[in-house]
């Protein structure tokens, strides 16, 4: 015997894949499955993009840093942690890869709160990795929280980075969650655990 996978009974097949548009940024793909019974449905659409960084990150004092920037899905500009997506040595932005194809995710979200905010921390714990959206994404998210940061530098930002840092408080982001201006779950999800670990 050997280390066979055994199959679950609520698994669906792909019986068929069109790629939609497969250029250096994005897959997107259009699926047939298979169900467990046998039937077969179509369209399923998803889509494969770079896994990514979430810092929830605090200074000396215990103020969080955010970065407030605009987000082209909902046409606002949103306050958020400091992220980034993990960088890969095959210069494309999506598909699964061996970890050693791509940045150390800690390495990531250093260079990520370096690169946004100019600061850096001597603590960082990795709070959790899992999946951005089952749903209909095939990449991951990895939450870090990085303590005592200080400032070391100025923001070094992509070319399709336009951003702010700003200093907030426990209570002025558990208001902003609460009154929904703080507009990314998996940012809410972070600052959950983060606050979790901290207790």
């Amino acid at each position: 015997m050997g280390d066979k996978k055994i199959k679950d009974p609520l698994e669906w097949e792909e019986i068929s894949c069109e790629h939609i548009v497969k250029d250096e940024w994005i897959d997107i793909r259009r699926s047939a499955y298979r169900f467990p019974d046998g039937s077969v449905f179509e369209p399923f659409y998803s889509y494969s993009r770079r896994d990514y960084v979430v810092i929830v990150a605090t200074d000396e004092n215990g103020d969080y840093l955010c970065v407030r920037q605009y987000r082209q899905g909902i046409k606002e500009v949103t306050t958020e942690f400091p992220a980034g997506g993990i960088e890969r040595k095959d210069g494309k932005e999506y598909g699964r890869l061996d970890s050693a194809d791509a940045e150390d995710a800690l390495a990531a979200a250093k260079r990520e709160l370096s690169e946004e905010t100019g600061y850096v921390s001597d603590e960082w714990k990795h709070l959790l990795t899992v999946p951005s959206n089952a749903t209909i994404a095939d990449n991951y998210a990895y939450i870090f929280s990085a303590r005592n940061c200080r400032k070391i530098s100025g923001q070094s930002l992509d070319d399709t980075e336009f951003l702010n840092v700003q200093k907030f408080k426990k209570q002025e982001i558990e208001e902003m969650i609460e009154t929904g201006r703080f507009q990314q779950a998996m940012h809410i999800m972070a600052w959950l655990l983060a606050l979790r670990d901290r207790s």
